[in-house]
């Protein structure tokens, strides 16, 4: 995988762009002008991994508030705005550390102006952000025209800290149009598929959209939309990353799917191992967004627990430390090596001494 050549954006202290890290997005869901709420919800995205965060403008009370926010958190804030370009200006004077415009419902070009011109003397950058809703036509080429005559506007005025975003609800549409931009400009890219959805079809659609892209090499940072609490889009951001082997955030588990061979509760036993291990807990604690504290390890480890004899063996063998489990207790790996036998109910704390 070759990282497309994209030029780095400052966002606040987080850089964007070029070889720096694929940064995690995730959005507020609360009314921005209920400061507490506001903040509240940010410091706990933060929290699950959040590297930027977003929050909508939608009227004077929302960007006035950012003044206020933005003194009590310490990750980016974006100002997503619509329609008006004085959310955008006041937004600005508020303090956030990026605007975010949909070109598809902000058509008024003096306006489009003011607003880059106030983000130049700030020197914030600005994100152009498509979406499928908000552009006539359902196909790239829709998406493609839209961004490129908005970029134009932006580079007359000699504004070049862009980031694009070109996002359908559509899987296919999203790659593609993501695709032919990527190939047209060096501006970095936000990756998302929009309107995705509530959690299980949301995460499908979004590890599809975003992993074939950032597989291409293409995406500077990601946003998993999902209806609900955003606290799982943060884990599933982390996880797509970690997926397409683009970033690490701890340790690995790969566990065998069972089948009628197994002889011990190989879930009972994994779940049990990602809850300790993990920030954040197994993946049916996602879904109510609860945490669990994050161990002290000696370094991010890759962990298989497998249960029976025909693939255990092999996985395990390749892992920092594997139980391959037959009935009632497993042979125990380090680093390739047997190092001794494990009774299913002495297992994850046997991993945990070894981790640690």
């Amino acid at each position: 995988m070759v990282r497309r050549k994209s030029r780095v954006v400052h966002i606040g202290k987080v850089a964007i762009g070029g070889n720096n890290p694929i940064a995690i997005q995730s959005m507020t869901k609360v009314k921005t002008a209920d400061v507490k709420r506001t903040v509240g919800q940010i410091k706990y995205l933060e929290s699950a991994g959040c590297e930027i965060i977003r929050v909508a403008v939608k009227d004077a009370s929302d960007a006035a508030a950012i003044k206020e926010i933005r003194k009590r958190i310490k990750i980016p804030l974006v100002a997503d705005i619509h329609f008006d370009h004085r959310l955008a200006l006041a937004s600005i004077a508020s303090g956030a550390d990026k605007i975010r415009i949909n070109p598809g419902n902000m058509r008024d070009k003096g306006g489009l102006k003011e607003v880059i011109l106030a983000a130049k003397k700030r020197r914030i950058p600005i994100r152009i952000g498509v979406n499928s809703g908000s552009v006539q036509g359902r196909f790239a080429a829709s998406f493609l025209k839209t961004v490129r005559n908005t970029i134009g506007l932006f580079e007359k005025e000699g504004f070049r800290d862009l980031v694009l975003s070109l996002k359908s609800s559509d899987v296919r549409e999203t790659v593609e149009a993501y695709r032919l931009i990527a190939k047209k400009c060096d501006y970095p890219l936000h990756l998302g598929v929009t309107a995705a959805g509530s959690y299980d079809m949301g995460v499908v659609k979004s590890s599809i959209g975003i992993g074939a892209l950032l597989l291409d090499g293409i995406g500077d940072t990601i946003r998993v939309s999902l209806t609900g609490d955003p606290i799982p889009e943060v884990i599933a951001a982390r996880r797509i990353l970690e997926s397409v082997g683009s970033r690490s955030f701890g340790h690995r588990v790969i566990s065998c799917p069972t089948c009628g061979r197994c002889q011990v509760d190989l879930a009972k036993i994994v779940h049990e191992i990602e809850t300790k291990l993990s920030d954040v807990g197994a993946s049916a604690s996602l879904r109510e967004a609860s945490h669990t504290p994050l161990r002290k390890t000696k370094r991010p480890f890759t962990i298989a627990v497998m249960g029976c004899e025909v693939n255990g063996p092999g996985e395990a063998k390749a892992a920092d430390i594997g139980i391959a489990f037959g009935k009632g207790a497993g042979m125990l790996f380090k680093n390739g090596k047997v190092i001794g036998k494990v009774s299913k109910k002495d297992a994850v704390r046997t991993i945990l001494k070894y981790i640690c």
